[in-house]
């Protein structure tokens, strides 16, 4: 049993990803509207130790011992990895004891505005940060993030990281219909990725319902205008769709463990969590492939979501 890693998940962009998860659940400097782990219940800028560092070493030591390597070692979780205080610490010890296995950091991009942690991050080999906006109101308005956080010195530090970092930078738009696909904010974004110039640009949207009710997701014919609309290079859609192929890592007993326990009786996302042991990632990544295939389907009680066996009446 593993406390601070999960996985490996099937991911879109990394291929059989081990998730390191350094903060605890929902602790975060933004609270996203679009967040499919549900809203920040830690909204903070403090950077601290909130996991044992030996811990975490301990269980990635154990784990790498005892099964195969997966294609990504990615610093992620339920909150911001870089609020770890350790984080460039931890960057070293892995590479030093995992040598052939690429690192990866998905985080929302709002800390490298310090010199210090553009610093800690040097080892990686990939950054996957995230800019949803590049307009202050609508920054707040869809990553609701801490007082102390300005879009704007956000965007400046993304470029100083660009600057001094030597790897490949991913940039993540997460496209919400009807908020920052709107031809203005559209335009806000490409000059601010223009001044970054990532290695690629990865249109999102959802997969899973987010922290507020209504929100839908954009289809591919609507990430493709904006594609078109921006006339930008390498920009592709990582934004699950119908037809996407089954991941070949999904672990057929993780989704039969998810669909026997629901057919007893509908759950919500945090019930899953607790019923079967699995990490509120891992959770999340197989309900999106069972629902893609129609095996599952989503009822509303209220303010909480539950998931039901079998397709939508």
């Amino acid at each position: 049993m593993y406390r601070h890693i999960f996985g490996p998940v099937p991911s879109r962009r990394l291929g059989n990803s081990l998730g390191i998860d350094l903060v605890p659940l929902k602790t975060c400097n933004l609270n996203c509207i679009y967040c499919e782990c549900g809203r920040t219940t830690h909204l903070t800028m403090e950077r601290r130790e909130y996991v044992p560092f030996e811990q975490v070493c301990e269980e990635l030591t154990r784990f790498l011992s005892e099964n195969p390597p997966p294609d990504w070692l990615t610093f992620s979780g339920s909150g911001e990895p870089l609020l770890y205080s350790r984080a460039g610490e931890l960057l070293e010890w892995t590479k030093g004891h995992a040598l052939d296995i690429p690192l990866a950091i998905l985080t929302n991009g709002t800390l490298f505005t310090d010199p210090e942690v553009r610093r800690e991050v040097q080892r990686a080999d990939l950054i996957l940060p995230s800019l949803d906006a590049a307009t202050p109101a609508l920054y707040r308005k869809i990553d609701r993030p801490h007082p102390q956080l300005q879009v704007e010195k956000i965007i400046e530090g993304l470029v100083e990281l660009r600057c001094e970092y030597s790897g490949r930078i991913w940039l993540e738009v997460f496209i919400v219909p009807g908020l920052n696909d709107q031809e203005s904010e559209l335009s806000a974004l490409r000059e601010a990725i223009l001044r970054i110039a990532p290695d690629r640009v990865q249109l999102n949207s959802l997969d899973r319902p987010g922290t507020l009710p209504g929100l839908r997701a954009a289809d591919r014919a609507e990430l493709e205008r904006i594609i078109e609309f921006w006339q930008l290079p390498r920009v592709e859609i990582v934004a699950r769709s119908a037809s996407d192929p089954k991941p070949r890592t999904v672990r057929i007993e993780r989704e039969g463990a998810i669909l026997e326990t629901i057919a007893r009786r509908p759950c919500t996302l945090e019930d899953l969590v607790q019923i079967l042991g699995m990490h509120i990632n891992e959770v999340n990544k197989y309900l999106a492939i069972l629902e893609k295939e129609g095996k599952i389907h989503t009822q509303r009680a209220g303010p909480l979501l539950f998931y039901a066996a079998g397709e939508q009446d």
